[in-house]
């Protein structure tokens, strides 16, 4: 991976480098195992002072994404470690037990009418065969739900996917008992140890996430005179996120970066005659000059790792995979 400061954008040295590794890392610019540049070789190369450097490993250090070896230098968090959590301990399940009988008690559920209902339960998940449930945890409902929805396709009909936000699971108290029943979560590197604080009873993997194909071949069939405004939501993704563009678009030169929240937005929006859009900030739609091409910067989970990382959990458990019809395509590009 290149490291690189782009000093036009409106976003901080230390968040930009920040940002390029950790969503490097989420996105599969930097795999498991690779070395990072020194703390004094990576601040000659970009050009700033090395306790800035030094202060970025640190942190990333302890979000768990990079570890220290000494006299072997700084590595992205070895595969093994970083992705698969340890699965819970049958204390976990004597919770659940507790909660349900407490529950049926409030619902004026007799002991003997709950062992039956259990044991009819019981029955019919027999009857029908073993189901996996997973839950595919992100930030944004429309982007987390085609997520799901392309897991769920390369798995088959024996599992069932779920999709679930870090918000809800945080607000709703049902959306956290989903999840924390679910067998299996999936969410991003860079979330990894969030959604594990939140989901104690629930084994939490990563995958990578790669631009879509349909935001790859939207971004190719660009005009090459087209002048591109790219906008995220969040500064730390910009970086990573207009290195992208460049790299599916090279043939278009004139590429400006901001977040929502960068004073003269407006006027940039009006420059531009292309707006590339990270998903969740789709409130920039509303910005748009009548006549602005739109095109969402949409990722899709790397089917690589859902056979390297996911695949194996769900068959050691019994469930047999079976990709299932392909994932549905969803239009890149909006027109205003």
């Amino acid at each position: 991976m290149e490291f690189f400061i782009d000093r036009d954008l409106p976003v901080p040295i230390r968040s930009q480098l920040q940002g390029l590794i950790e969503y490097g890392i989420a996105c599969g610019e930097l795999t498991a195992g690779e070395t990072l540049p020194s703390v004094r070789e990576l601040a000659e190369k970009i050009g700033v002072a090395p306790m800035t450097v030094s202060q970025v490993y640190a942190d990333l250090k302890i979000a768990g994404l990079i570890d220290a070896r000494p006299g072997s230098g700084t590595f992205v968090t070895d595969s093994l470690q970083s992705r698969l959590a340890n699965r819970a301990d049958a204390s976990g399940i004597h919770r659940h037990i507790d909660q349900l009988i407490d529950e049926s008690h409030a619902l004026g559920i007799r002991s003997t009418e709950l062992v039956s209902l259990i044991s009819s339960r019981v029955f019919y998940r027999e009857s029908i065969g073993p189901q996996f449930r997973i839950v595919m945890i992100g930030l944004f409902a429309e982007a987390t739900a085609s997520y799901a929805r392309f897991v769920a396709a390369r798995l088959g009909r024996g599992v069932t996917v779920e999709p679930l936000t870090v918000a809800a699971i945080e607000r709703e108290t049902l959306a956290k008992a989903r999840a924390n029943s679910a067998d299996l979560a999936i969410t991003f590197a860079n979330r990894h140890r969030e959604v594990t604080g939140l989901l104690p009873n629930t084994k939490v993997v990563t995958i990578s996430f790669t631009p879509s194909e349909e935001t790859r071949l939207a971004l190719a069939s660009l005009d090459s005179l087209a002048s591109i405004a790219v906008v995220s939501r969040f500064p730390d993704f910009l970086p990573i996120m207009k290195s992208g563009v460049q790299r599916f678009a090279p043939h278009v030169t004139e590429i400006a970066a901001a977040t929502l929240e960068t004073q003269g937005l407006d006027a940039l929006l009006t420059r531009a005659s292309v707006v590339i859009y990270a998903s969740g900030a789709e409130s920039v739609l509303a910005l748009l000059p009548e006549g602005t091409q739109a095109i969402e910067y949409r990722h899709a989970p790397d089917t690589a790792d859902i056979e390297r990382v996911v695949v194996p959990i769900i068959r050691a458990a019994g469930v047999q995979t079976q990709p299932a019809e392909a994932p549905p395509k969803r239009p890149a590009t909006n027109d205003e």
